[in-house]
């Protein structure tokens, strides 16, 4: 979906940036222009990456979990 219409820029191409290494939405402006423009994405742009940063938080204590159960003690 088209979260920033000044730049045609999608929540996929949001979450892309969030992945490779965005935190903030200044960030994602510098990367995408999302929320560079008229600013009407902004809020969005703040969801997407919380969303996306704490889906990596969970991947990564998941993939953890797995590893430290899988090696024996």
């Amino acid at each position: 979906m088209i979260v920033c219409s000044c730049y045609a820029v999608t929540d996929r191409d949001i979450r892309h940036a969030a992945w490779s290494g965005a935190r903030t939405a200044c960030q994602v402006a510098e990367l995408c222009g999302a929320g560079s423009g008229c600013g009407g994405c902004r809020e969005t742009v703040h969801e997407l990456l919380a969303e996306s940063h704490g889906e990596r938080h969970m991947h990564t204590a998941r993939l953890t979990t797995v590893v430290a159960e899988a090696v024996p003690a």
